[in-house]
Protein backbone atom coordinates (compact mmCIF):
# COMPACT_ATOMS: atom_id res chain seq x y z
CA UNK A 1 0.00 0.00 0.00
CA UNK A 2 2.83 1.94 0.79
CA UNK A 3 4.38 1.91 -2.55
CA UNK A 4 0.87 2.11 -4.23
CA UNK A 5 0.23 4.91 -2.51
CA UNK A 6 3.59 6.75 -3.27
CA UNK A 7 3.01 6.34 -7.00
CA UNK A 8 -0.12 7.99 -7.21
CA UNK A 9 1.32 10.62 -5.12
CA UNK A 10 4.35 10.85 -7.80
CA UNK A 11 1.57 10.96 -10.73
CA UNK A 12 0.08 14.18 -8.89
CA UNK A 13 3.26 15.75 -8.51
CA UNK A 14 4.17 15.52 -12.00
CA UNK A 15 0.41 16.90 -13.10
CA UNK A 16 1.33 19.87 -10.63
CA UNK A 17 4.76 19.94 -11.91
CA UNK A 18 3.83 20.40 -15.80
CA UNK A 19 1.11 23.05 -15.15
CA UNK A 20 1.51 25.49 -12.76
CA UNK A 21 4.80 26.66 -14.43
CA UNK A 22 2.59 26.98 -17.74
CA UNK A 23 -0.32 28.48 -16.10
CA UNK A 24 1.96 31.22 -14.29
CA UNK A 25 4.09 31.72 -16.91
CA UNK A 26 1.13 32.52 -19.64
CA UNK A 27 -0.67 34.71 -17.08
CA UNK A 28 2.29 36.96 -16.05
CA UNK A 29 3.40 39.99 -17.70
CA UNK A 30 5.99 40.11 -19.64
CA UNK A 31 7.74 42.45 -17.45
CA UNK A 32 6.99 40.62 -14.24
CA UNK A 33 7.35 37.07 -15.69
CA UNK A 34 10.46 35.51 -14.64
CA UNK A 35 9.38 36.43 -10.64
CA UNK A 36 5.54 35.40 -11.08
CA UNK A 37 6.77 31.93 -12.45
CA UNK A 38 9.47 32.05 -9.63
CA UNK A 39 6.76 31.71 -7.02
CA UNK A 40 5.80 28.27 -8.27
CA UNK A 41 9.60 27.24 -6.79
CA UNK A 42 8.93 29.68 -3.69
CA UNK A 43 5.79 27.83 -2.45
CA UNK A 44 7.82 24.14 -3.18
CA UNK A 45 11.12 25.47 -1.25
CA UNK A 46 8.44 26.59 2.01
CA UNK A 47 6.76 22.99 1.85
CA UNK A 48 10.07 21.40 1.57
CA UNK A 49 10.98 23.56 5.04
CA UNK A 50 7.34 22.93 6.47
CA UNK A 51 7.80 18.82 5.83
CA UNK A 52 11.08 19.34 7.50
CA UNK A 53 9.75 21.08 10.66
CA UNK A 54 7.10 18.19 10.33
CA UNK A 55 9.67 15.40 10.16
CA UNK A 56 11.62 16.71 13.31
CA UNK A 57 8.39 17.71 15.12
CA UNK A 58 7.11 13.97 14.66
CA UNK A 59 10.16 12.17 15.38
CA UNK A 60 10.10 13.69 18.76
CA UNK A 61 6.97 12.87 19.31
CA UNK A 62 6.64 9.33 18.55
CA UNK A 63 9.29 6.54 17.45
CA UNK A 64 7.09 5.85 14.09
CA UNK A 65 6.70 9.48 12.99
CA UNK A 66 6.92 9.06 10.12
CA UNK A 67 3.88 7.77 9.46
CA UNK A 68 2.30 10.68 10.65
CA UNK A 69 4.51 12.84 8.21
CA UNK A 70 3.15 10.77 5.24
CA UNK A 71 -0.55 11.47 6.32
CA UNK A 72 -0.41 15.25 7.01
CA UNK A 73 0.72 15.27 3.04
CA UNK A 74 -2.74 14.43 2.61
CA UNK A 75 -3.33 18.69 3.95
CA UNK A 76 -1.91 20.46 0.85
CA UNK A 77 -3.13 17.63 -1.49
CA UNK A 78 -7.19 19.29 -0.28
CA UNK A 79 -6.49 22.17 -0.71
CA UNK A 80 -5.08 22.37 -4.20
CA UNK A 81 -8.41 20.04 -5.01
CA UNK A 82 -10.55 22.59 -3.87
CA UNK A 83 -8.53 25.63 -5.45
CA UNK A 84 -8.83 23.73 -9.16
CA UNK A 85 -12.35 24.49 -8.99
CA UNK A 86 -12.33 28.37 -8.33
CA UNK A 87 -9.18 29.02 -10.98
CA UNK A 88 -9.75 30.20 -14.20
CA UNK A 89 -7.77 29.13 -17.46
CA UNK A 90 -5.48 31.49 -19.20
CA UNK A 91 -6.77 33.59 -21.85
CA UNK A 92 -4.19 31.82 -24.11
CA UNK A 93 -5.86 28.42 -23.63
CA UNK A 94 -9.53 30.40 -23.95
CA UNK A 95 -8.72 31.49 -27.05
CA UNK A 96 -6.63 28.53 -28.46
CA UNK A 97 -9.67 26.42 -27.84
CA UNK A 98 -12.02 28.98 -29.63
CA UNK A 99 -13.74 31.09 -26.42
CA UNK A 100 -11.83 34.51 -27.69
CA UNK A 101 -14.36 36.57 -26.07
CA UNK A 102 -14.00 34.90 -22.62
CA UNK A 103 -10.24 34.61 -23.33
CA UNK A 104 -10.14 38.41 -24.25
CA UNK A 105 -12.33 39.05 -20.84
CA UNK A 106 -10.58 36.71 -18.69
CA UNK A 107 -7.40 38.76 -19.79
CA UNK A 108 -8.54 41.98 -18.81
CA UNK A 109 -9.64 40.75 -15.64
CA UNK A 110 -6.19 39.07 -15.02
CA UNK A 111 -4.65 42.81 -15.86
CA UNK A 112 -7.03 44.56 -14.06
CA UNK A 113 -7.31 47.14 -17.13
CA UNK A 114 -9.79 47.12 -20.31
CA UNK A 115 -7.25 48.36 -22.63
CA UNK A 116 -5.59 44.70 -23.37
CA UNK A 117 -6.01 44.75 -27.21
CA UNK A 118 -2.31 45.18 -27.90
CA UNK A 119 -1.38 41.83 -26.40
CA UNK A 120 -4.77 40.36 -27.04
CA UNK A 121 -3.50 40.52 -30.68
CA UNK A 122 -0.48 39.07 -30.28
CA UNK A 123 -2.31 36.03 -28.55
CA UNK A 124 -5.09 35.83 -31.10
CA UNK A 125 -2.08 35.67 -33.67
CA UNK A 126 -0.19 33.07 -31.79
CA UNK A 127 -3.47 30.93 -31.53
CA UNK A 128 -3.87 31.35 -35.18
CA UNK A 129 -0.36 30.27 -36.08
CA UNK A 130 -0.83 26.98 -34.22
CA UNK A 131 -3.98 26.02 -35.77
CA UNK A 132 -2.16 26.31 -38.94
CA UNK A 133 0.03 23.86 -38.04
CA UNK A 134 -1.16 20.12 -37.80
CA UNK A 135 -1.80 19.21 -34.47
CA UNK A 136 -0.05 16.37 -34.03
CA UNK A 137 2.62 17.68 -31.47
CA UNK A 138 5.02 14.65 -30.63
CA UNK A 139 6.09 15.18 -35.19
CA UNK A 140 5.51 18.88 -34.41
CA UNK A 141 8.25 18.76 -31.55
CA UNK A 142 11.17 17.84 -34.48
CA UNK A 143 10.48 20.67 -36.20
CA UNK A 144 13.27 23.29 -36.03
CA UNK A 145 11.06 26.40 -34.30
CA UNK A 146 11.22 23.32 -31.18
CA UNK A 147 14.22 21.68 -31.43
CA UNK A 148 15.88 24.37 -29.55
CA UNK A 149 13.67 24.62 -26.45
CA UNK A 150 13.35 21.06 -25.93
CA UNK A 151 17.20 20.03 -25.74
CA UNK A 152 17.56 23.42 -23.56
CA UNK A 153 14.60 21.94 -21.64
CA UNK A 154 15.35 18.34 -21.38
CA UNK A 155 18.75 19.44 -20.91
CA UNK A 156 18.11 22.04 -18.20
CA UNK A 157 16.14 19.43 -16.21
CA UNK A 158 18.85 16.20 -16.23
CA UNK A 159 21.43 18.95 -15.32
CA UNK A 160 19.09 19.97 -12.18
CA UNK A 161 19.93 17.03 -10.64
CA UNK A 162 22.94 16.34 -12.08
CA UNK A 163 24.29 19.94 -9.51
CA UNK A 164 23.68 16.98 -6.80
CA UNK A 165 20.68 19.33 -5.03
CA UNK A 166 18.14 16.52 -4.41
CA UNK A 167 21.06 13.81 -3.32
CA UNK A 168 21.53 16.28 -0.40
CA UNK A 169 17.89 17.64 0.22
CA UNK A 170 16.62 13.81 0.30
CA UNK A 171 20.00 12.37 2.04
CA UNK A 172 21.14 15.78 4.49
CA UNK A 173 19.88 13.91 7.49
CA UNK A 174 22.52 10.62 6.18
CA UNK A 175 25.17 13.70 5.56
CA UNK A 176 24.71 15.14 8.63
CA UNK A 177 24.95 11.65 10.04
CA UNK A 178 28.06 10.57 8.53
CA UNK A 179 29.83 13.96 9.77
CA UNK A 180 29.25 13.06 13.22
CA UNK A 181 25.85 14.51 13.71
CA UNK A 182 23.23 12.55 16.54
CA UNK A 183 20.18 11.79 14.36
CA UNK A 184 18.02 14.86 16.07
CA UNK A 185 20.92 17.16 14.78
CA UNK A 186 20.83 15.81 11.73
CA UNK A 187 17.01 16.95 11.06
CA UNK A 188 17.92 20.41 12.74
CA UNK A 189 20.46 20.21 10.26
CA UNK A 190 17.58 19.68 7.18
CA UNK A 191 15.65 22.68 8.40
CA UNK A 192 18.34 25.27 8.43
CA UNK A 193 19.21 24.48 4.77
CA UNK A 194 15.57 24.69 4.43
CA UNK A 195 15.55 28.12 5.68
CA UNK A 196 18.10 29.21 3.20
CA UNK A 197 16.22 27.83 0.34
CA UNK A 198 13.40 29.71 0.82
CA UNK A 199 15.24 32.75 1.49
CA UNK A 200 17.56 32.61 -1.09
CA UNK A 201 14.52 32.05 -3.46
CA UNK A 202 13.24 35.78 -2.78
CA UNK A 203 16.71 37.02 -4.17
CA UNK A 204 15.92 35.35 -7.77
CA UNK A 205 12.11 36.30 -7.68
CA UNK A 206 13.90 40.25 -7.19
CA UNK A 207 16.84 39.48 -9.82
CA UNK A 208 15.55 37.25 -12.33
CA UNK A 209 13.83 40.16 -14.32
CA UNK A 210 16.64 42.40 -14.08
CA UNK A 211 19.40 40.84 -14.59
CA UNK A 212 18.11 37.94 -16.59
CA UNK A 213 18.31 34.21 -16.57
CA UNK A 214 21.67 33.61 -18.08
CA UNK A 215 23.89 35.38 -15.21
CA UNK A 216 22.00 33.82 -12.49
CA UNK A 217 22.29 30.26 -13.74
CA UNK A 218 26.42 31.19 -14.70
CA UNK A 219 27.05 32.70 -11.34
CA UNK A 220 25.79 29.99 -9.30
CA UNK A 221 27.80 27.41 -11.31
CA UNK A 222 31.16 29.31 -10.02
CA UNK A 223 29.30 29.29 -6.35
CA UNK A 224 27.93 25.72 -6.17
CA UNK A 225 31.61 24.60 -7.42
CA UNK A 226 33.63 26.05 -4.84
CA UNK A 227 31.24 25.16 -2.34
CA UNK A 228 30.94 21.38 -3.86
CA UNK A 229 35.47 21.44 -4.33
CA UNK A 230 35.49 22.49 -0.60
CA UNK A 231 33.27 20.49 1.15
CA UNK A 232 34.83 17.41 -0.62
CA UNK A 233 38.26 18.14 0.20
CA UNK A 234 37.77 18.75 3.73
CA UNK A 235 35.72 15.29 3.96
CA UNK A 236 38.46 13.69 2.03
CA UNK A 237 41.33 15.37 4.08
CA UNK A 238 39.82 14.87 7.67
CA UNK A 239 37.62 11.51 7.46
CA UNK A 240 39.97 9.50 6.07
CA UNK A 241 42.33 10.79 9.10
CA UNK A 242 39.84 10.53 11.67
CA UNK A 243 36.61 8.72 10.59
CA UNK A 244 34.60 11.89 12.21
CA UNK A 245 34.87 15.90 11.98
CA UNK A 246 35.47 17.95 14.95
CA UNK A 247 32.92 20.47 15.75
CA UNK A 248 34.61 23.56 13.77
CA UNK A 249 34.91 21.61 10.28
CA UNK A 250 31.41 20.07 10.95
CA UNK A 251 30.09 23.66 11.34
CA UNK A 252 32.46 24.76 8.05
CA UNK A 253 30.60 21.54 5.91
CA UNK A 254 27.21 22.94 7.05
CA UNK A 255 28.28 26.89 6.14
CA UNK A 256 29.41 25.19 2.67
CA UNK A 257 26.38 22.82 2.07
CA UNK A 258 23.84 26.15 2.93
CA UNK A 259 26.17 28.37 0.69
CA UNK A 260 25.76 25.69 -2.14
CA UNK A 261 21.94 25.74 -1.34
CA UNK A 262 21.86 29.29 -1.34
CA UNK A 263 22.85 29.15 -4.78
CA UNK A 264 20.65 26.48 -6.27
CA UNK A 265 17.79 28.32 -4.99
CA UNK A 266 18.29 31.81 -6.62
CA UNK A 267 19.46 29.83 -10.10
CA UNK A 268 18.82 26.25 -11.27
CA UNK A 269 16.14 25.98 -9.10
CA UNK A 270 13.49 27.86 -9.90
CA UNK A 271 14.79 28.64 -13.83
CA UNK A 272 15.15 24.91 -14.21
CA UNK A 273 11.05 25.30 -14.56
CA UNK A 274 10.98 29.04 -15.53
CA UNK A 275 13.07 28.89 -19.28
CA UNK A 276 10.99 25.72 -20.28
CA UNK A 277 7.72 27.07 -19.44
CA UNK A 278 8.54 30.32 -21.93
CA UNK A 279 10.50 29.26 -24.63
CA UNK A 280 8.02 26.34 -26.91
CA UNK A 281 5.51 27.95 -29.57
CA UNK A 282 2.48 27.56 -28.86
CA UNK A 283 1.47 24.34 -31.07
CA UNK A 284 4.01 22.42 -28.81
CA UNK A 285 4.42 24.06 -25.91
CA UNK A 286 2.38 21.78 -23.26
CA UNK A 287 3.75 18.94 -24.93
CA UNK A 288 7.25 19.99 -24.90
CA UNK A 289 7.27 21.04 -21.04
CA UNK A 290 5.44 17.84 -20.09
CA UNK A 291 8.82 16.23 -22.02
CA UNK A 292 10.91 18.54 -19.67
CA UNK A 293 8.89 18.05 -16.83
CA UNK A 294 9.15 13.92 -17.08
CA UNK A 295 12.50 13.97 -17.68
CA UNK A 296 13.15 15.96 -14.11
CA UNK A 297 10.69 13.29 -12.73
CA UNK A 298 12.83 10.61 -14.32
CA UNK A 299 16.42 11.70 -13.33
CA UNK A 300 15.09 12.80 -9.48
CA UNK A 301 13.79 9.20 -9.12
CA UNK A 302 17.70 7.92 -10.52
CA UNK A 303 19.57 10.15 -8.58
CA UNK A 304 17.23 9.31 -5.46
CA UNK A 305 17.71 5.78 -5.99
CA UNK A 306 21.82 5.79 -6.33
CA UNK A 307 22.78 8.78 -3.94
CA UNK A 308 23.09 6.40 -1.29
CA UNK A 309 25.28 3.43 -3.28
CA UNK A 310 27.20 6.06 -4.79
CA UNK A 311 28.00 8.22 -1.05
CA UNK A 312 28.77 4.60 -0.19
CA UNK A 313 31.27 3.31 -2.66
CA UNK A 314 32.51 7.07 -3.92
CA UNK A 315 32.46 8.25 -0.23
CA UNK A 316 33.49 11.99 -0.20
CA UNK A 317 34.45 11.64 -3.60
CA UNK A 318 30.73 11.90 -4.63
CA UNK A 319 31.09 15.67 -4.11
CA UNK A 320 33.98 15.96 -7.06
CA UNK A 321 31.74 14.29 -8.73
CA UNK A 322 28.90 16.57 -9.41
CA UNK A 323 31.59 19.24 -9.18
CA UNK A 324 32.63 17.60 -12.51
CA UNK A 325 28.98 18.10 -13.80
CA UNK A 326 28.63 21.88 -12.84
CA UNK A 327 31.65 22.14 -14.90
CA UNK A 328 29.04 21.15 -17.48
CA UNK A 329 26.25 22.83 -16.99
CA UNK A 330 27.93 26.03 -16.98
CA UNK A 331 29.59 25.74 -20.40
CA UNK A 332 26.35 24.74 -22.19
CA UNK A 333 25.01 27.90 -20.35
CA UNK A 334 27.15 29.77 -21.67
CA UNK A 335 27.55 28.80 -25.78
CA UNK A 336 23.98 27.22 -26.11
CA UNK A 337 21.46 29.08 -23.56
CA UNK A 338 20.19 32.24 -25.09
CA UNK A 339 18.30 35.30 -22.64
CA UNK A 340 14.85 35.37 -22.87
CA UNK A 341 14.23 38.14 -20.15
CA UNK A 342 11.46 40.80 -21.45
CA UNK A 343 10.53 38.63 -25.30
CA UNK A 344 7.36 37.99 -24.91
CA UNK A 345 6.68 33.94 -24.95
CA UNK A 346 4.89 34.25 -28.63
CA UNK A 347 7.72 35.87 -29.87
CA UNK A 348 10.75 33.58 -28.99
CA UNK A 349 11.26 31.79 -32.16
CA UNK A 350 11.82 35.03 -33.92
CA UNK A 351 13.71 37.36 -31.36
CA UNK A 352 15.60 34.36 -29.65
CA UNK A 353 16.46 31.16 -31.96
CA UNK A 354 16.41 32.84 -35.04
CA UNK A 355 18.81 35.34 -33.67
CA UNK A 356 21.39 32.80 -31.29
CA UNK A 357 24.44 32.17 -33.32
CA UNK A 358 24.32 28.18 -33.10
CA UNK A 359 20.64 27.40 -33.08
CA UNK A 360 19.50 29.97 -35.81
CA UNK A 361 21.71 27.32 -38.74
CA UNK A 362 18.58 25.26 -38.00
CA UNK A 363 16.22 27.78 -39.58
Amino acid sequence: MLIFGRILFGIGVGFGNETVPLFLTEVAPIQHRGAVNIMFQLFVTIGIFIANLVNYGTSMKHPNGWRMSLGFAAIPAVILFIGSFVITDTPTSLVERGNEEQGKSTLMKIRGVSDVEAEYKEIMAACEQAKQVKQHSLKNLLKPASIPPLVIGVLLQIFQQFTGINAIMFYAPVLFQTMGFKANASLLSSIITGIVNVGSTFVSIYLVDKVGRRKLLLQACCQMLISQLAIGAILVTSLSETGTLNRTLAAVVVLLVCTYVMSFAWSWGPLGWLIPSETFPLETRTTGFAFAVSTNMLFTSIIAQLFLTMLCTMKAYIFFFFSGWIVVMGLFVYFFLPETKGVPIDSMVERVWMQHPIWKRLF
